[in-house]
């Protein structure tokens, strides 16, 4: 039986962000962002640059579509970074989640390489600083 199980968490801390409000009744939201990583499999920082666009609509949906960069170390202790792209929806969901969000990793880590080609599922939850993303893959 396929589970999920957690990759690592990106640990966001709120730069700056900048609005932008269409005469029609949607918002552009563009949040600047930088943070640390944790878990078995990658440790390391989110490198200046990261920037997630939301779109709200005035019909009332929200979604999100963020890029980033990580750079660390692996579990083999190899030096590497990992860049990605995150795009999704904002809904409620039964882990209390802000967000749903499906990634695309895509890493020069030999050791996790296998992550090029996964299937992931992340979800955003708040903290007093940012936001705590976890990134899970089906294993």
């Amino acid at each position: 039986m396929l589970t999920w199980e957690e990759v690592f968490t990106v640990q966001v801390k709120i730069e700056n962000s900048a609005e932008l409000q269409s005469n029609d009744g949607d918002t552009v939201v563009m949040i600047s962002f930088t943070g640390q990583v944790t878990g078995e499999l990658f440790q390391g920082k989110v490198l200046d640059g990261g920037v997630d666009t939301q779109i709200i609509r005035k019909s009332g949906s929200h979604s999100l579509s963020a890029r980033y960069m990580l750079h660390g170390k692996d579990y083999t202790g190899e030096t590497c970074q990992i860049y990605i792209e995150n795009n999704g929806d904002f809904q409620k969901n039964e882990r209390e989640a802000l967000f749903r969000t499906y990634p695309k990793l895509i890493t020069n880590s030999k050791a996790l390489s296998y992550l090029n080609e996964e299937l992931f599922v992340a979800e955003g939850f708040p903290t007093e600083i940012g936001v705590d993303i976890k990134i899970y893959r089906w294993v």
